[in-house]
């Protein structure tokens, strides 16, 4: 017969014995959430009906913030150049005019534009994805000698401002080293000086460093080289921050108008921004905002279509699991 003894705990209490607490599991302790009010203070009504009231005010405003530029814009090239000028201005138009934006899409020449911004974006997408995406992975997996070193020297260029480097940057293009070529007024002159991004580069390496270095040392058994790891491994399991750097591609290249500006002096081939811009002057202010439109439809409608994978790359390796 075995006996349990008990030992006497602090004020005479008995204390469990070692049998006891092995036995009994640690209760998990919940994260303390700080907020305004209580758990408490949230459960009466009034606190809900405060609650939902300032929530509900607080999204409108947002929305309202984000949205009636892009509402005023579309109305405004709905109105007459009169309607536009006079104070205090109108939430509606007196007069519907609809067709203001097939004259401004024929007279403007929206058209020949827009083809011109279109194969500057796709290339210059093309161009940084061949170009970034390799040096990343070199970085990330391949581990070169001093390569910390240059991908700290790649960051340092972030620090630079932009219009610092538009001197160095066109007399390169007009230019270039060794080949003596002029690019100005081809697409090459936008992008080639896009094609090393260096914040695409960081993000790419980021993401690369997640990898599991199982899978690749799993294909390199095989007899896989590093561009063949680089296609079949790396990139399939890269699609969420690809989708990120090619919306950060297509977006900047979309929406630049400094650099097409100088590097595309023939209006034949600008870009839909800058053609706007230098037409400005000559057109009424109502076929200038439908132009504007217009030119900011399709990254609108882009989004709309693909903003759950825009979502989904965003937050691509914010959680390692």
């Amino acid at each position: 017969m075995v006996s349990t003894q008990v030992q006497p705990g602090p004020a005479g209490l008995p204390s469990a014995g070692p049998a006891r607490r092995a036995g009994r599991r640690p209760q998990a302790t919940e994260p303390v959430v700080r907020t305004l009010l209580s758990s408490g203070q949230r459960r009466g009504r009034r606190a809900r009906t405060i609650y939902w009231l300032v929530f509900a005010v607080t999204l409108l405003l947002f929305t309202l913030a984000f949205l009636f530029p892009l509402y005023w814009a579309v109305t405004g090239a709905m109105k007459t150049p009169v309607e536009l000028a006079q104070t205090p201005p109108t939430l509606l138009p007196q007069e519907w005019h609809p067709e203001t934006y097939r004259t401004a899409w024929d007279g403007l020449s929206l058209a020949r534009y827009l083809r011109n911004t279109l194969l500057v974006v796709v290339g210059a997408w093309a161009v940084q994805l061949a170009v970034d995406v390799p040096a990343a992975y070199a970085l990330s997996k391949l581990r070169p000698r001093l390569g910390r070193a240059i991908l700290a020297l790649m960051l340092v260029t972030l620090m630079l401002p932009a219009s610092a480097l538009l001197v160095p940057t066109y007399l390169t293009v007009a230019d270039v080293p060794l080949l003596h070529v002029n690019l100005i007024n081809t697409p090459l002159a936008i992008w080639l000086p896009a094609a090393a991004n260096a914040f695409n580069i960081y993000l790419l390496k980021r993401f690369f460093d997640q990898i599991d270095e199982d899978l690749l040392d799993a294909a390199r058994i095989d007899g896989a080289g590093p561009i063949t790891t680089m296609w079949r491994i790396v990139l399939p399991l890269s699609r969420p921050i690809l989708a990120v750097v090619s919306i950060f591609a297509i977006v900047a290249a979309w929406k630049d108008f400094i650099w097409p500006l100088l590097v595309f002096p023939d209006p034949d081939k600008q870009t839909v921004s800058v053609a706007l811009q230098r037409v400005a002057p000559d057109v009424p202010i109502n076929y200038l905002l439908a132009g504007l439109v217009l030119a900011g439809a399709p990254m609108v409608v882009a989004f709309i279509i693909f903003q759950r994978q825009i979502l989904a790359g965003l937050t691509a390796g914010g959680v390692k699991g």
